[in-house]
Parts: C-alpha cells; sequence; structure tokens
C-alpha cells in the first residue's frame, strides 16, 4: 500500500487540480478527504466524485469557484458544504468543523481551521485520511495503519460518535464488510449493541439508503447475520442460507439479495426502507421468475420476466441447493432460448365469437399458458382452434 498519492488518476486530472489551485491547493488549505483518499491507498478504484475539506469559508469557496469558472452550488451550505462542477470533475467542498451540539440527528457545527478537529469529527479513522493537491498523505488520527489491517474503528468514543448520529451504527456494519472482511471491532460492536434501542428517530430512507448500499457489496451474509443477532432488521434462517450460497455463487445484485432478505414478506421491506418503486418492481420480477425456474419453467421465466430470469436463475439455485451441474444446464438453456411474440390477441378472440369482456381476458390468459406449456411451438390457428367459445 502506496505511503502517497501522487499520481492517482482522479487527482492528476486537469480539472481536479483547477479546483485545487482555485481554493489554495498548493498552500495545503484545501486536501482531499474520505473514500477518494481512502480507496486510491487500497487501489481501488476511484470516481470523478471527490470529497474536499477547506480552511476557506463556504461564501469564499463559492466565490473563488465562480471567479474561475468552476460551477458552485450551495448544497449543504449551513452545514458548511459547497458542490463544485467542472466538466466531469465533482466536488463537495466543505469547510473544517467541529460540533457544537448533536441530537443524534443534525449537528450544529462551527467553523474552523483545525485539521485535527476536524478529523476527530469523522466516523471512523479509515475515513480521516486526508490529502494535498500533490498527493501527499495527512493522517492525524492513525487512520492509515486500520486501513491497512481492515479494522473499521470508531473515532475517539464509539458511544459519542453514534450519540452523534445513529445512522453510523449502520455505516460501521456497511464499512466491516466493504473495508473489514466481515469483522468487526469489538469496542465499536458492543457500541452499536448498546445502541440498537435508541435508533427509532432515524428516517426510513437514510436507513434504506444504506442498506441498498450494503446489499451491493461482495460479500455481506456475515454481516446481515451479525446485524439481524442485534434486531436491527430480520432474517430467516433460510434467508441466510440462501444468502451464503448467492454469495458462493459470486452474485451482488442489490435486487436479488433484497428478495433473498424479503422472502414471502418481500413486500414488507418498501416502508421499511423507504425503497424505490424501481428497485421493489426488479427485486419482486427476480423472485416471481425464480419460483418459475424452481420448477424447470425456464420458457415461461423468460417470457413473464424477462431480463429477470438470468438472476431469478442464481436465486433459485441458491435458496434450493442446486448443484453446479444444474445450475450450468440451466443456465444454457435459458441462454440459448429465444421468446417469440405470443402471436393473438383479444381481437383476434373477438372475432371468434367471444365477446369482450372478463371472459375473453380469462379465455386469452388460458390460451397463452397453454402456448407457453407448448415450448411456444402452437401458432395463430392451432391456438384459435383450441379457443372455447
Amino acid at each position: 500500500m502506496p505511503e502517497g498519492l501522487e499520481g492517482a488518476p482522479w487527482l492528476a486530472r486537469p480539472q481536479m487540480q483547477a479546483i485545487f489551485a482555485a481554493l489554495d491547493g498548493k498552500l495545503r488549505r484545501t486536501r482531499a478527504v474520505g473514500g477518494a483518499v481512502r480507496d486510491t491507498l487500497l487501489g481501488r478504484p476511484a470516481g470523478n466524485d471527490v470529497d474536499l475539506a477547506t480552511e476557506l469559508l463556504p461564501e469564499a469557496v463559492m466565490a473563488r469557484a465562480q471567479a474561475v469558472g468552476i460551477a458552485a452550488h450551495p448544497t449543504g451550505i449551513t452545514h458548511g458544504t459547497v458542490t463544485l462542477v467542472l466538466g466531469e470533475a465533482l466536488a463537495e467542498v466543505t469547510t473544517l468543523r467541529r460540533d457544537v451540539e448533536t441530537d443524534g440527528r443534525h449537528a450544529q457545527v462551527a467553523f474552523g481551521t483545525d485539521w485535527v478537529e476536524d478529523a476527530k469529527r469523522r466516523d471512523f479513522t479509515l475515513n480521516a485520511l486526508y490529502c494535498a493537491a500533490d498527493g501527499t498523505l495527512y493522517d492525524p488520527l492513525g487512520g492509515l495503519a486500520d486501513l491497512r489491517a481492515g479494522i473499521v474503528r470508531f473515532i475517539g468514543s464509539p458511544e459519542q460518535r453514534i450519540a452523534e448520529d445513529g445512522l453510523r451504527v449502520f455505516r460501521f456494519f456497511r464499512f466491516s464488510a466493504s473495508h473489514g472482511g466481515e469483522r468487526f471491532e469489538p469496542e465499536g460492536l458492543a457500541a452499536c449493541a448498546e445502541a440498537v434501542n435508541r435508533l427509532d428517530h432515524l428516517s426510513r430512507e437514510r436507513i434504506g439508503h444504506e442498506m441498498v448500499r450494503m446489499l451491493g457489496l461482495p460479500r455481506i451474509a456475515t454481516t446481515l447475520q451479525t446485524m439481524a443477532g442485534l434486531a436491527l432488521l430480520s432474517l430467516s434462517p433460510q434467508a441466510l442460507a440462501g444468502l451464503r450460497a448467492y454469495e458462493a455463487l459470486g452474485g451482488s445484485n442489490v435486487a436479488t439479495r433484497l428478495a433473498l432478505v424479503g422472502g414471502e414478506g418481500l413486500d414488507g421491506l418498501q416502508p421499511a426502507w423507504r425503497l424505490s418503486n424501481p428497485i421493489m418492481n426488479e427485486a419482486r420480477a427476480i423472485r416471481a421468475a425464480s419460483a418459475l425456474l424452481a420448477h424447470d419453467r425456464i420458457g415461461e421465466a423468460a417470457y413473464r420476466q424477462g431480463e429477470a430470469a438470468v438472476e431469478g436463475l442464481a436465486l433459485a439455485a441458491a435458496e434450493n441447493d442446486w448443484s453446479r451441474d444444474r445450475l450450468a444446464e440451466a443456465a444454457r438453456m435459458l441462454a440459448a432460448l429465444v421468446v417469440p411474440s405470443f402471436p393473438i390477441s383479444g381481437t383476434d378472440l373477438a372475432e371468434t365469437g367471444i365477446a369482450p369482456g372478463p371472459a375473453l381476458g380469462r379465455e386469452l390468459r388460458r390460451l397463452e399458458q397453454l402456448w407457453i406449456d407448448s415450448g411456444f411451438a402452437l401458432g395463430k390457428p392451432e391456438l384459435l382452434a383450441e379457443a372455447r367459445l
């Protein structure tokens, strides 16, 4: 693991260097912090979005940026945050802060110029790593050692950090999954366990956002099992077994994980975590496809659920303990399948003498199922001949 970030692609990008230059980057009054720094040190890719910390007040950040043609948006200016956009580079710039008062939801902050104080108000030591515009690394709290060791350690008192923002309980588990190898630092875990009954104030949207991010990580079964043990979520033994089997297949699709965690109670996750309709619809489609595929109804799964049948296949294999040979054969059949369009319509049935209405709809669905069961072999004449007038 390198000691600095010299040559990091996101840091060397001209647009990012221009943002640094506008904010006294050469004087090191503005430094990158958090995810881009942390993940670059691990050799992981960093995107175009970078968090910056600065000694400059937010009004000065906006004025300096606008003076050199950098778009500036006061996205969280009362808390010291301004978003800067230059080409493909996006930087969320936050003035150095120290907490004055917290209630577990929102913090009252005071701006400052003390980098150590700013570091102390962050959540975990591995997120309190800074780098200057030239890549020089600043590690005021020993975060690099924890990052190297895969330790997700609260800064200072875990209880105090959680009291400042209860969502840090969920973030502890997410980072333990993404950066801790699903190992849980004992003091942090104990503080999370003690705080479980004091998290009712957290918005469902914030919890859902953390859970969705967690569900997309490569390995989370042990993490979710640990969270369930603390009553942070509900997880049946069947769901846990399915999660482990799905991970063994290399799966990490968020919607499939939702289908596994939710099981037959999948719809209850939407209000609990304020999940979007698109992700819920995808999870429902995957579960519906899985139910068909579990009975080898490959053609019907592909016809009714489309692309969701691919993840449905993984879900069926995970939940039903398929052998790899069975999964491979089903995957081969699914990939080779060409699903045609249903060859008749309600108009076709009406022309045979069936009056429009519920009876016509039922007959159309019956014929559709007959067509599917034939392996899509029946054509329009054969289907119309089967129609019950």
